[in-house]
């Protein structure tokens, strides 16, 4: 893929919605902390705050942006597992990139909290049974209905994205 903004491509559910398929999404998901320290691991303080492309977020910003939508989706699951069709609530995620922790804390503090939510969140998307996936909730933004099957898909795609953003990056500069 030639757009650095999307590196593997942009994110488009299949549609397909089997037990092998989410199994390998939940895989993907539970890979995904461990690809991203890899990701970052070894670059210095002016390597973290290099954007990944022309006009995009800093390595250190998309570090933090991970958790942030990650807690986000966990949250989402959770509210579709206990409310009928919840309206989620959007963020804005540019904004929250500009705060100052995302700007300059150290990366190691968002990949510790990718970790710990990503084996919660792992162990309950593990419990869930084949009717819960059907279940939707209603995202503003898109003016739709998301089931969990959809959103599973795509955050599986999110966190290979943002990683990479950051190993496409690090080729291109040669940082090893």
């Amino acid at each position: 893929m030639d757009d650095p903004r999307y590196p593997i491509g942009p994110f488009a559910f299949d549609g397909l919605r089997t037990p092998e398929l989410r199994r390998d999404r939940i895989a993907r998901i539970a890979a995904a902390p461990a690809r991203l320290r890899a990701a970052v691991t070894g670059l210095t303080d002016a390597q973290l705050d290099t954007p990944y492309r022309d006009g995009g977020w800093t390595v250190r910003q998309v570090a933090h942006h991970v958790p942030d939508s990650h807690l986000n989706a966990y949250t989402r699951f959770r509210l579709t597992l206990t409310e009928p069709q919840p309206t989620i609530k959007p963020y804005l995620e540019s904004r929250w990139a500009e705060l100052p922790d995302a700007r300059g804390a150290p990366v190691e503090m968002s990949l510790a909290l990718l970790e710990a939510l990503h084996l919660r969140w792992v162990l309950l998307l593990r419990s869930l049974e084949s009717v819960d996936w059907e279940l939707t909730y209603v995202h503003p933004e898109h003016g739709r209905e998301w089931s969990l099957d959809e959103a599973l898909a795509m955050y599986a795609w999110h966190g290979e994205h943002h990683t990479a953003h950051v190993t496409r990056l690090r080729d291109r500069e040669g940082w090893r």
